[in-house]
């Protein structure tokens, strides 16, 4: 029988990403599978463009009494309940690091015989990611980094409102440079300086191409990666940008931090805002541990976990910043996951699928 991919619709607020693009869904379906769509007001591509390229729409929640067979793909975690998880499923839930919760959440798929291929641990034999939002994470991180620090020049003292969210690119460049105007104004004229950390990576590519984008100087953009840090942190650097764009992937071991409220104590500091793009605060390999929880999109900024004033710092901490530009981030990630997912029919021997199979049941075992 065919294999039947079942794309659920996301619930998470704000995400409007997909991992299943309609051109990659008409891949599939040319390869034999059959695929059902969860209709979705949030996501996107818009019900109809899967429906016309030969996909069957499936109402909201479905999944939860689809077939056991049947493959459930999704984005983001699910929603935080008791229920039991029996099939086989596709998403990024953020357990495998043993984040905070992680037993209870990786519970409900064990108990029930369930699988979970987390999408962070679909690799190559080489132990690369597959598929990653890893550049326009760092572009969207380094856009609301800008409006907050804008935000916080013209307005200080005041809470910073929601962050909008936008179709494509061009509209949030727009945006962001409309921000900075008045603000670069009232900064005496001076543009703020940046500084990023994994300046190399995709992540790190994606925040300093934003930061070309809105006509930010090269000299205005410190770039740091391996040759940089190598020495080991804080760097007062960071003390002295006005913003620090973290975009360094958290890997098992322990690195040192970049930035502490002992570097942060400094008479010349300029900093007025972190983004975290990583974004693991509840990790002890946290290389940014002056704050404790995540912020959102309608609460961007949050607080460090001390006060740090003259001027207030501010730290950016949303774990799905590329949804503030879906169309071309899902369009990006849809095409990496698609040779994988090309091999579902086969998963029991295809080395994606055996390697993140035996990772989750690495996981498995460790629970208390």
């Amino acid at each position: 029988m065919p294999t039947v991919i079942h794309l659920r619709a996301d619930t998470k607020p704000f995400e409007r990403r997909s991992p299943l693009s309609p051109k990659t869904a008409k891949a599939l379906l040319d390869a034999g599978y059959i695929v059902r769509v969860e209709r979705s007001t949030e996501r996107i591509y818009k019900d109809e463009e899967f429906a016309e390229i030969g996909a069957e729409l499936v109402p909201a929640g479905s999944w939860i009494k689809a077939p056991k067979e049947d493959i459930i793909l999704g984005l983001k975690e699910l929603p935080e309940d008791d229920i039991d998880l029996p099939h086989t499923y596709i998403h990024f839930q953020h357990i495998f690091k043993k984040q905070t919760g992680w037993a209870p959440s990786l519970s409900r798929f064990a108990r029930a015989g369930g699988t979970l291929y987390d999408l962070e641990f679909l690799t190559t034999a080489e132990g690369r990611r597959i598929a990653a939002f890893g550049y326009f994470a760092g572009y969207a991180g380094a856009a609301v980094a800008f409006i907050s620090w804008a935000h916080q020049v013209l307005n200080p003292g005041v809470t910073q409102g929601e962050v909008p969210l936008f179709e494509n690119a061009p509209a949030l460049v727009q945006h962001v440079k409309s921000a900075l105007e008045p603000a670069i104004r009232a900064n005496n004229g001076q543009a703020p300086r940046v500084i990023v950390i994994g300046a190399l990576g995709r992540c790190g590519s994606g925040a300093v191409d934003f930061c070309r984008e809105i006509g930010l100087s090269e000299d205005s953009v410190l770039k740091f990666d391996l040759a940089e840090t190598a020495k080991g942190g804080p760097f007062k650097e960071v003390a002295e940008s006005d913003i620090f764009v973290n975009c360094v992937y958290l890997g098992p071991n322990p690195t040192p931090p970049f930035v502490t409220f002992e570097s942060l104590a400094i008479p010349e500091r300029r900093l007025r805002v972190i983004c975290d793009v990583s974004c693991d605060p509840n990790s002890v390999n946290n290389p940014v541990p002056v704050y404790s929880t995540w912020s959102t999109f309608d609460k961007p900024t949050i607080a460090t976990s001390k006060p740090v004033t003259d001027p207030e710092l501010r730290v950016i901490a949303i774990d799905h910043l590329p949804t503030m530009i879906p169309r071309e981030s899902s369009d990006e990630y849809s095409g990496l996951l698609l040779p994988a997912l090309l091999t579902l029919d086969r998963r029991d021997t295809e080395g994606v699928w055996t390697r993140a199979e035996k990772t989750y049941k690495d996981r498995v075992s460790e629970l208390p």
